[in-house]
């Protein structure tokens, strides 16, 4: 196993400064972004000082991260949208984000090793972490198909019982997006 990066091991303050200078910039300027870096790690008292190659390799993978993560979200956004589902994507963004993070991090670790250095426990857990998301959203078109079902079989209680018309029942039946 390979030592830890030297800049993985940067202070939190500072590597959230690097991960927002790298965004607010572009991804570009790195030997700028690099002397500013110097210079904050100097002025914390680290010895620690790092060449523009070295910013700029973590640079590329952090906007990897951040384009995966953007895909992600837009994914997850328009699906919600197409399916109805914007409020509950609201309670549950935050929840989709930790752990799209998570296997965002997985698969890096994976990408970056040797074909002799995967561990096929690792790839494993990858997998179920995926298939995981893909059963929940599962349940979740169950739960929504069987609320469709209560709100329908009340619709036809209700023209049944005669408080709403048939033509009023179809009509709500086409709001709520299952007619």
């Amino acid at each position: 196993m390979p030592p830890p990066r030297k800049i993985d091991s940067l202070p939190a303050a500072i590597r959230d400064w690097l991960q927002a200078t790298l965004r607010d910039e572009g991804f570009a300027g790195y030997a700028s972004i690099t002397e500013r870096l110097n210079d904050k790690l100097a002025d914390a008292g680290k010895v620690v000082e790092f060449h523009p190659a070295t910013v700029h390799r973590f640079g590329q993978e952090y906007r990897e991260f951040v384009r995966v993560q953007e895909s992600a979200s837009a994914w997850a956004q328009g699906w919600m949208q197409e399916n109805g589902l914007e409020d509950e994507a609201k309670r549950h963004n935050i929840l989709f984000q930790m752990v799209t993070s998570l296997a965002f991090k997985a698969m890096e670790a994976q990408m970056l090793k040797g074909g002799d250095e995967i561990d096929p426990k690792d790839l494993h857990f990858v997998g179920k972490m995926l298939k995981d998301i893909m059963a929940s959203a599962g349940i979740r078109e169950q739960m929504a198909a069987a609320e469709r079902k209560t709100q329908s079989a009340k619709l036809d209680a209700a023209v049944a019982s005669g408080d709403l018309d048939a033509e009023a029942a179809a009509k709500a039946r086409k709001i709520m997006g299952f007619a």
